[in-house]
């Protein structure tokens, strides 16, 4: 499973989703799946609109979820 962890950087900048849709440009319901972990794919444009907006890495922004990922590989 991949987690993205928009809400938490946009928290930390104090941003609401609204600030980063004008900002950015970047669709206002594209932005709002991604903050609550609803969606099921991205554009790679969309990713990197954000990593620069945000002064991150792509890393900080999504973290493929290791363990989720074994307990699927064990129930095959």
């Amino acid at each position: 499973m991949i987690k993205c962890h928009l809400s938490k950087l946009m928290g930390e900048k104090k941003l609401k989703i609204s600030d980063v849709a004008k900002d950015t440009g970047i669709n206002r319901g594209t932005i709002t799946r991604l903050y609550h972990e609803t969606a099921v794919r991205v554009e790679f444009e969309v990713l990197e609109q954000l990593c620069v907006y945000l002064g991150c890495d792509i890393a900080d922004l999504l973290e493929l979820s290791t363990d989720v990922a074994k307990d699927n590989e064990a129930g095959d």
